[in-house]
Parts: C-alpha cells; structure tokens; sequence
C-alpha cells in the first residue's frame, strides 16, 4: 500500500524534511504547496497582471495557488496540517477544512498551548501529534502496523 501525504501549513520551520526524512524506507509520497512565500504570494500578478490594491493581488495568488491546493489535498490519503507558533496559520486551517470535508484522513501537528484556540480543527482529525516524529509514527503504524519500539 502507498500512502500519498500533502503537508500542508507553516513555512518557516523544518518540519516537512523531518518527516519525509524519518519516512524514508516506507511506501509514502509527499507533496506540498509551494513554500517559497514571496512565489506564493505573488504568482497570481506575476503571471496574470499587476493589481494596484493589495487586496485584489492578494486574491489573484490565492486563487492560483488554490488550484494547486484542492487537487493535492483531493489526490492524497493522509493530509498532515501542521500550525506553527510564530504566525497564525489561517491557510493552515482553511486546508484542514476542505480535507476533513473530503473525509481525507487528517493529521494536526501542533503545540500544547494551540489546544484551545484549534479545538475545532483537532476534533475533526484522526490523530493530533506534537513532533513530526509522531506523524512518522503514525505513518509507519498506517502502513506496517508496527508500534514503535
């Protein structure tokens, strides 16, 4: 069995290579959205013209870079949302959304002090892990059975 993961949220932290690196050996494949911030912003002007208010070259990238997002989180298994502690995820939790309205298998990763404030999110998942070594856990467990030892 392959699992295909989307990892979807925070951008300015590691989390996404020590998962795919703690993954290696197991039948996964991974993908993202683009986690070049300035690419993500600005591929909506940059390829369908200049906006003069922030709002509009705002919604041109988001729109562009919806694409992207609804045909990864529609084409994966697992989607492992992770919300980081210096910026508020808002992306992060519209994503956990639209996967838990898909019945896609969701994974939070998140800190203790976030409980509260994501206590909608974390009971729409199936599991919420505090390290992206938890999420490869619970990845090998998915695929092997196997507990850690």
């Amino acid at each position: 069995m392959t699992l295909k993961v989307y990892l979807s949220g925070e951008i300015h932290t590691d989390w996404r290579e020590q998962i795919i690196a703690g993954a290696a050996g197991l039948d996964v494949s991974f993908d993202a959205p683009v986690t070049d911030h300035g690419a993500s912003d600005d591929c909506g002007v940059t390829i369908l013209g200049a906006e003069d208010n922030k709002f509009w070259h705002d919604n041109k990238g988001a729109q562009m870079n919806a694409i992207r997002t609804r045909k990864l989180i529609s084409d994966a298994d697992v989607v492992v949302v992770r919300f980081g502690e210096k910026y508020k995820q808002w992306n992060a939790a519209f994503d956990a959304g639209y996967a838990a309205a898909m019945g896609k298998s969701l994974i939070i990763l998140q800190q203790p002090e976030h409980d509260h404030a994501l206590k909608e999110v974390d009971a729409a998942a199936q599991a919420v892990a505090r390290t992206p070594e938890q999420v490869v856990q619970i990845l090998r467990y998915t695929l092997t059975g196997e507990l850690p030892a």
